[in-house]
């Protein structure tokens, strides 16, 4: 595991860039706002198609979304991110309170059998929101161990603050969003340079949580005659996943068939727009949200899939360069926690809908329906533009 060791500047050179910041606007990373503005104009017209035929869904509210998160991407942006690396105490309260909002009387909002939405005159999901301060969060706490963490005690206590976001997110419950707040803490504990040995045991810790998890739901199951610690749905997924022989009939195996055959019938070059049979008909479920790769790929074949991964490439090398030209660690975990997630999302979300991977309810980057989802997303590029802004002359990307 590489050592990073803090970077040190001088008194004269780390006051140029708060003086800098009051008279100038932070400087702009093009390359990134290319990628943002291709995928999310990408976004917005597959988009467009798939509530087209749903009244459940509001076109004109994903543009709101993408319009709030404009304003959300400039503030971020223009903050130095830098000051934020000492929160660590503030960063815990705000997760707290914000996955655990939804369990207040009035404003709560559950929906399909989660409580994960409040509804203050719009409907939000603190969850998603909590991504930002996550990632926050996880890369104060490993800041503050200067890219070296040896020490078993050290370790647990880091691990366990990490796993509090995870625990209250999990009383909604959303799983998918659990497993994303996993997927950060882990990526923050690699490149924050946490023992090789830990990890593993750690991994190893987590996979017979899972089994151990399953195997005292049988045992309940055995006495009760009912499961009580997974939901019907988290078991049909995970079933679906390891038995796709298309003998299940459950409301799970037919969102996959169904997807696959969407994700099949497009073909080279697709249907073409507007044209999909699958989502139009009503077949495909959740398509603007969940499974919206398949009405991309349902009208506009390979080649407009390639498109797409072509632009999730993109953004993650973009993404890659700045963390690699950050000033400090804090800067280093931030945008490769934001890159690692982005990279989840997409391998996890166009995976269930190929039958690669375990259908979780994660939504693809910038092209999912959902305001907070957008909002959030474009708040992360704001993350990484400051530490684009305001990288140092000595940085990892040297080293």
């Amino acid at each position: 595991m590489p050592e990073f060791s803090p970077i040190r500047t001088s008194t004269a050179a780390s006051e140029r860039p708060r003086r800098a910041a009051r008279f100038s606007l932070p400087e702009i990373n093009v390359p990134l706002l290319i990628v943002l503005v291709l995928l999310v104009g990408y976004g917005l017209v597959v988009v467009y198609s798939a509530v087209s035929t749903d009244p459940d869904y509001s076109f004109s509210r994903q543009v709101m979304g993408v319009m709030l998160g404009c304003i959300a991407m400039a503030i971020v942006w223009a903050i130095d991110y830098r000051r934020l690396s000492d929160w660590t105490l503030p960063f815990l309260i705000i997760n707290v309170v914000l996955i655990l909002s939804p369990h207040l009387p009035v404003i709560g909002v559950t929906t399909m059998g989660a409580t994960s939405w409040i509804n203050i005159g719009m409907q939000i999901q603190p969850g998603e929101f909590a991504k930002v301060t996550v990632i926050m969060l996880d890369a104060s706490i490993m800041a503050k161990y200067n890219g070296r963490l040896d020490d078993p005690i050290e370790y647990l206590k880091a691990l366990g603050l990490m796993l509090v976001p995870f625990v209250c997110i999990m009383t909604q419950p959303d799983l998918g969003t659990g497993l994303v707040y996993l997927f950060i803490a882990a990526v923050s504990l690699v490149v924050g340079g946490a023992r090789v040995k830990f990890l593993l045991v750690t991994l190893v810790a987590f996979i017979a949580m899972i089994v151990g998890v399953f195997a005292l739901d049988e045992l309940i199951k055995g006495s009760t005659g009912e499961y009580k610690l997974l939901k019907d749905y988290q078991r049909n997924r995970l079933f679906v996943f390891m038995n796709q022989d298309g003998s299940d009939t459950s409301d799970v195996g037919y969102n996959l068939q169904q997807a696959m055959v969407a994700i099949g019938s497009g073909g080279m070059f697709g249907q073409g727009y507007m044209q999909g049979s699958q989502h139009a008909l009503g077949i495909l479920p959740e398509a603007p949200t969940d499974f919206i790769f398949c009405v991309l790929a349902e009208e506009l074949g390979f080649v407009g899939a390639l498109a797409l991964i072509g632009l999730y490439v993109a953004l993650v090398v973009i993404g890659f360069r700045i963390a690699l030209n950050a000033g400090d660690l804090f800067g280093l975990n931030i945008a490769m926690c934001i890159v690692g997630m982005w990279l989840f999302q997409v391998l996890e979300n166009i995976g269930m809908t190929c039958g690669l991977m375990p259908i979780t309810g994660i939504p693809l980057p910038f092209m999912s329906y959902g305001s907070s989802f957008m909002i959030v997303n474009f708040a992360l590029v704001g993350l990484l533009g400051s530490i684009w802004a305001h990288r140092g002359s000595n940085t990892f990307g040297k080293r």
